[in-house]
Order: C-alpha cells, then structure tokens, then sequence
C-alpha cells in the first residue's frame, strides 16, 4: 500500500490500457480534478493484477479490449482476488458494448466510452463523466453512510399508507449500477403485465440496442430499444436509445405513441429521465407511475415532481440496495417518494400497483 504523501487523502487510481496514447489522456483527464490522482498504469491485464496486489488502488480504469488477458478476464481475477471499484473503458462497438454488459454483470462499477475520447470536441465531457464516476466509484469502497436526513426520509416514505391510483404506464429511470438492477427486476415481471413500462438508462452510445436483446433474452416480459412513433403497448418494456431522449404523446383518444428526438438540448444526459418522466406526467397526469433507481446526480428530480404533482405514484429504490444513492437520493431529500424500497420489492410495487391478476 502507498503511503505517498503526494497522493493522501485523494482518491488513488490505476489505469490499464495497452495504448500509450490512452494511458496519457485518461492520465490527464483523472488528474483535471485535485482529488484525484493516477498512482501508475499498466498496458496488460497481468500487469494491472500485479499492480493492484502491490499498490491497493482506489478505482481501476481497464480497458475491455486488451492482448493476452482481456479486461473481462482481468476483471475476474480483481474483483475475485482485490475487489474494489472498476470502470470499463470500452470502444463503440458492439462487441465492445456486449462485452462491456457482460462486465458489468462480473462486478464492474460502471463503463466509460473509448472512442469519444479522441475528439476534442467530447473530450470535455467524456472527462467530466470519467471523473464523476471515479469520484463515485471511491464512495462506494469507502462504504460512506448515506446522510441520516435522506435515510430519514425514506423510512417515512417506506412506511406511507396504501397506493390509491391504478397506473397505466410506469416510468423508470436509472444510471450507474441500473443495467444490474434492470437485470434483477424486469425478469420478475410477467409477460401479460398491463400496462408498458418506459425506462432511460445513462448509457453510451450503441450500447441500449445490445442491452435491450440482452434483457428481452432474460425477461418472460418483452423488452425492446424503443423506435421513434410506435405505440405504448400493455406488456412491453422500452429502452431509451442512447443519444436521443424519449417522450410520448397522445396520437388518438386510445393510442400513445413514442417519439424520439435530440431536443430539448443542453441536458446533462440524453436520454434524460427529467424528459421522458415529465412527459409521461404531461400525457398519463395521475395514472403514472414513477420509479427512480440507482444512479449518480438528479436527473429524474424534476420529472418524479412532475409524475407527484400530477398525482401519479412515486417510488424510490432505498439507499442499502443502491449501487449509487443519488438519483433516489435527490427524491427522497425532496420529500417526493411515496415509498422507498429494496430493489427487489420494485416488481411487487409494480404489480400491486397495477392490479396484476395472474391468468389461469
């Protein structure tokens, strides 16, 4: 373990990856930020082993797609032998983006995109991402106690009276740590479900589509990448495409289509659960339900405002079973959750909600 007095008190990170040019531009994107600081770098995945034994990282950077033993395997061994925070660094591919999935399922904290990161025009953004994810990578190691006025307000909320309102659309939203909760909740969802559930999940670019077949392959319910002008059907759960955000819209007395669009612009994340939630408040008013999930910042505040003040149903997943407790954080702290609950009582939520009544 390092005891440089250069790098005390901030947070430590190993980068791996086999390009040099790499190696140097997540050096200098991670140091941008005082509290961060690159202790080494490694160009294989023996080498980060090697050096995550000896120097006791923070967050590790690896690449997914390197020589030899590749960041899947590499990740399998640290999160086996030294498990701590680990952000996938991967192309736009699909290869990378399945393979990132499958990272993020072995234990990864979360994922960073590659190929933005050679245009100086994404460049401020890709390191504005990478250091708030790192930054909430060593919180989570660090094991900090959410703040006892949010937790408070979540066992308020946990403990609110029955939920009136019969939804006919749920709205969900989630960021880091929500591709393993989606996992965990959508397949305990039945496939005649009665009403179309619509979720944004922060992802790069090409990776919602690889995701949607990954979640539609696990889930009795079916579940797609969301097209622009199809119709919101009962038993069909949709993925936001990455870069576009989803709205709906009423195109009949009776018909609720999708519409996909890169407006508004200048939101921090696109899709945004700010827009997709407001807009399902809009449309449904109080026959919306609201879910916000694991993730970084606040997106979803205003739209989970919008779905309360509408009258539609709130519910926040609780701050022991969130990867990050942010989003949900930002709710709770608002005072706008109906409930908050485990991430495994989200489905019964859902169904009770919504009447479920199982065929026989």
């Amino acid at each position: 373990m390092s005891g440089d007095p250069h790098t005390s008190g901030r947070v430590r990170v190993l980068v791996a990856d086999d390009s040099a040019f790499m190696r140097t531009a997540l050096r200098r994107m991670i140091e941008s930020d005082p509290a961060l600081s690159v202790i080494d770098t490694a160009q294989t995945g023996l080498e980060a082993l090697e050096k995550v034994a000896a120097q006791d990282p923070d967050v590790v950077t690896l690449d997914v797609e390197m020589p030899g033993m590749n960041g899947l395997e590499t990740l399998n061994h640290i999160m086996a032998d030294f498990p701590r925070p680990v952000l996938m660094v991967s192309s736009l591919t699909q290869e990378g983006a399945e393979t990132t999935l499958e990272a993020l399922d072995h234990g990864a904290f979360d994922c960073i995109p590659k190929q933005q990161s050679y245009a100086c025009l994404d460049i401020v953004k890709i390191r504005d991402d990478l250091v708030a994810k790192i930054r909430a990578a060593a919180e989570t190691r660090r094991r900090r106690i959410p703040a006892a006025s949010a937790k408070k307000t979540a066992n308020r909320a946990a403990n609110a009276g029955p939920l009136a309102v019969t939804p006919a659309v749920v709205a969900v939203g989630t960021s880091t740590g929500g591709p393993k909760a989606l996992q965990q909740i959508l397949p305990q969802l039945p496939q005649d479900l009665g009403v179309g559930v619509l979720v944004v999940q922060h992802m790069p670019p090409g990776f919602t589509g690889p995701f949607a077949r990954r979640l539609d392959h696990l889930c009795r319910i079916s579940v797609r990448e969301a097209a622009h002008g199809e119709p919101v059907e009962p038993g069909v759960v949709y993925i936001a495409p990455a870069g576009r955000h989803m709205t709906v819209a009423r195109s009949s007395l009776s018909k609720i289509t999708i519409s996909l669009s890169q407006f508004p612009e200048g939101t921090l994340h696109r899709p945004s659960a700010d827009v997709m939630m407001a807009s399902v408040a809009d449309v449904f008013g109080g026959l919306s339900m609201g879910i916000i999930m694991t993730g970084m910042g606040a997106d979803g505040l205003q739209g989970m405002t919008a779905i309360a003040r509408a009258g539609g149903l709130t519910i926040g997943q609780d701050a022991e079973s969130c990867i990050v407790y942010g989003m949900p954080r930002s709710c709770a702290e608002a005072g706008i959750l109906q409930r908050s609950v485990p991430l495994n009582s989200i489905p019964e939520q859902i169904l009770r909600a919504t009447r479920y009544r199982p065929h026989r």
